[in-house]
This record gives C-alpha cells, structure tokens and sequence, in this order.
C-alpha cells in the first residue's frame, strides 16, 4: 500500500484577489462571487507526493503497455524522494491510437499521486476560452477550466488531461492552444492570469497530460515543452491482465463473494479487444447476466460485446 504525502502551497494572493474585488465589484455578479469564493476558501492548496514507489508499481499492473511512461514517472518520483521536494512531472503527451487507455492511464495516475483529475476535451475546440476563460465585460464570461480546478478544487497539482489535442481548431482571434506556451513552462505558469479574473494564479504544479493519435497538427514549440510517448496497444496477456484485475475489483465492490474469482481464459480472450472506457460497463453486464441467470460464474454467452458501427476490432 502507497501513501500520499502532502504540502501545501498558496495558489493565489489574498491582497490581490481582494484589490480586485473592490475594483470591481458591481458590474459583475459572477465575478464578484467569484472572488468572494477565492477569499472564503483561501489560497492554500495541496500538492501531493506518492511516499514510495509501489504507487507505480500499482500503474504497472493497471496500464502495463505504459511502461516507457513509468519508466520516467518511477525515475522523476526517486529524484523527489532523494530530494525531499515536489513530485515534478514534466507535460506528458500520450500517442497512440482510439483504445489503448490513454485517458484511463490519466486517471490511474491522478489515482496513484492522491490527486484530482480534469479532462477537457479538445475534439473541435474553436475558443481557448475554455482554457483560458474569457472577459468579464462579455456577456456569459466565466472562467477557464484551469482556473476553475485550482481555485475550487483542493488540490494546486491536479492531473489536468487536454483530450485529442491535435483535433483542436481555432481562428486568428482565437487560438485553443495559444495558453498552453504559458501553461507547460513552469516559470510562466506561475503567474497564469486566466481571463476572467484579474489576479494572477499559481498553475505551475499541475500535472499535464495531453493525448493525441498523432503529432500531425500539434505545432513544435508545443512538442517541444513535453516529455513524447508512443503507446502501444497492449499484448493479448497484458489485456488479459487488465480484464482480470478489473473483475476481481468489481467482485469486492458489489460484495459478490461467492463468485469465481478468476475469469475462463475463452472469456478473458473474448474481453481482449474492449477498451478500458468500455471495460468496467462490460463487465457488470456480464455480471449482471450471470446473477440473473442463477450462476456464480461468468460464462462466454454473459459476454456481450457491442462493435462501434464503422469500425473495426481494436486494441486496448
């Protein structure tokens, strides 16, 4: 078992949030609450360190065709260790085609550092207000996903995801990934001013991970800022692995202790091309057909796979 060491640190100024407040308030109801909610939660945010290397031991077994990834992650977390300082994890971007776990991997790895997970979708994003927020003086302004996270969230090293970013599109006026050149530099990042609040927040200790099919469309100075990793699809035992573990975690949390523990290798090999987002659903249903049906077993027929019109079988 892993633990989590925690610190704290201040993700914004008190003095500058209130100065900003009294400027101005009234002609915003939206911001002025938002700024009374930074003033009655307080600046101070914890950051989060996995205490020993088991935390990615456990990735391991979940994402096992990840191990490049955590090769580096198990490296950055002995520097911390060896260091007494900060878990610094350098912008991830996740390569690899629909289905090999790449936001399910984001989400072990929030798991895995104690820490809180945003996904934000870049699949036709046309605005970087979303990032960014946009100005208070517009109609509907409200703040960007980063900004949102760190000033209601608990935590100011939250697992942030930018899904599909390649598909990201913009105009002259406004581009989705212009705030990133700030975001995944560190230095920059700590003085994040997102658009809609005029007070400057610390985004520096957020975790990125960005996922894409490809580099295609993902300019260089971008890639250049992140750590790039190919992931493949994971092997017919590794995707076993996975379908297995996932069972037995579902057998404690339902209580079905009278289950067979382990799935038939003809069911394991049928789970084999189902995605970690589809996973879990299938297997309750498998469950589910399995309890109706007065057994404790999951049999080939419980299986229920339903194919994505237009696409093939792909891997995990």
């Amino acid at each position: 078992m892993s633990l989590t060491l925690a610190r704290t640190r201040a993700v914004y100024d008190l003095l500058d949030v209130q100065d900003a407040l009294e400027r101005s308030r009234g002609r915003s109801p939206e911001l002025d609450a938002f700024y009374e909610r930074m003033l009655e939660t307080g600046p101070e945010r914890f950051v989060t360190t996995p205490s020993s290397i088991a935390a990615i031991d456990a990735l391991r077994e979940d994402c096992p065709n990840f191990d490049e990834v955590l090769d580096d992650l198990a490296r950055y977390l002995r520097l911390a260790h060896a260091g007494n300082r900060g878990f610094n994890v350098m912008p991830i971007l996740l390569l690899g085609g629909p289905g090999v776990g790449k936001t399910h991997f984001a989400k072990r790895l929030a798991r895995a550092m104690g820490t809180e997970f945003e996904l934000i979708s870049m699949n036709a994003l046309s605005a970087g207000f979303v990032i960014t927020g946009s100005s208070a003086s517009w109609r509907g302004a409200k703040c960007g996903k980063v900004a949102e996270r760190l000033v209601r969230g608990q935590f100011a090293n939250p697992v942030v995801v930018l899904d599909e970013v390649e598909k990201a599109t913009g105009s002259s006026q406004s581009d989705p990934l212009a705030a990133l050149y700030q975001l995944l530099e560190p230095e920059t990042a700590q003085a994040f001013r997102d658009e809609f609040i005029d007070v400057e927040i610390d985004a520096s200790q957020i975790c990125w991970v960005l996922t894409a099919n490809s580099t295609e469309g993902i300019p260089a100075p971008l890639l250049n800022r992140m750590a790039v990793y190919e992931v493949p699809a994971p092997t017919l035992e590794q995707a076993a692995g996975i379908a297995q573990r996932m069972y037995a975690s579902l057998l404690k949390e339902l209580n079905l202790d009278g289950f067979d523990e382990r799935l038939m290798d003809a069911v394991l090999d049928k789970l084999a091309p189902v995605s970690p987002r589809d996973l879990r659903k299938t297997l309750l249903d498998s469950l589910g057909y399995a309890v109706a049906d007065g057994r404790s077993h999951v049999t080939l027929d419980d299986v229920r796979l339903k194919p994505t019109p237009g696409k093939g079988r792909i891997g995990f």
